[in-house]
């Protein structure tokens, strides 16, 4: 095993939102690795593609589609992986979504309960089913994708940072409640990574400006928050838990 790589033979994971993006980067080196990777994501088609993605090239992955706000999915989610895997060993919590953009006064209280409902209450829902696959499995480690805006504020984001300090509040929590139990619970935050989704989104002038907000002088990549990810999940990291990292090429030290 080389000095980058990672050995995940034997484990079963689920990574929601991996249709595309950072999920997707996961989910294929997961793949690469040697787990068996349940691919889920809203977007049944997205996630079909890349589980036979992962499955073309040698490895082993299913395709599972699932809304992360609906409880009962994300417990039928969780029990798929178990039934096909053996068990559930691993798992990354990133499904999310942006929200629009608006001052906290003039938020729509519609899109604020959209936000909260996948970007917090989905990670609950994850770990709500997710713990007690792992205790069942003998232990394993769950990543939650918060972001930067886990630990600093952002203009017209109300929800989504109020989600997302959530996020990194709730890992510290249920890591303290399984530490003995051995389950590791923590968090990654990215700052603006160069994704699918931000590039539809966004012009080419924009994208610059969030660039150049970044000390480093451009976005982060997919595969760069995959290679953080895949080492919290590893045994490699057997003592750290209950933390947040941060991939954001300095734009928080700041």
């Amino acid at each position: 095993m080389s000095a980058l790589s990672f050995d995940f033979s034997g484990k079963t994971a689920i990574v929601t939102g991996a249709g595309s993006g950072i999920g997707a980067a996961i989910a294929r080196e997961l793949g690469r690795s040697g787990a068996l990777v349940v691919v889920s994501d809203l977007d049944e088609e997205a996630g079909r593609t890349i589980a036979d993605e992962i499955s073309g090239a040698g490895g082993e992955a299913r395709a599972f589609a699932a809304d992360v706000s609906d409880p009962a999915a994300m417990k039928a989610l969780t029990d798929f992986a178990a039934d096909h895997g053996g068990g559930l060993h691993l798992a990354v919590n990133n499904a999310g979504i942006g929200g629009p953009s608006a001052p906290a006064g003039e938020y729509p209280e519609d899109d604020w309960r959209q936000v909260i409902d996948v970007n917090l209450n989905g990670v609950f829902y994850g770990l709500r089913h997710q713990i007690p696959a792992m205790l069942a499995s003998g232990g394993g480690a769950i990543v939650n994708m918060a972001s930067i805006l886990g630990s600093v504020g952002f203009h017209q984001a109300s929800a989504y940072v109020a989600a997302k300090h959530g996020v990194v509040g709730l890992t510290k929590a249920a890591a303290m409640e399984y530490a003995a139990q051995g389950i590791r619970i923590n968090a990654v935050g990215p700052a603006f990574i160069d994704t699918p989704l931000l590039k539809k989104n966004l012009d080419d002038e924009t994208l610059g400006q969030l660039a150049g907000m970044h000390p480093a002088g451009r976005l982060g990549t997919s595969e760069e928050v995959s290679a953080l990810t895949c080492f919290l999940l590893s045994d490699r990291a057997s003592f750290i838990t209950g933390s947040y990292h941060l991939v954001d090429g300095a734009y928080t030290a700041q």
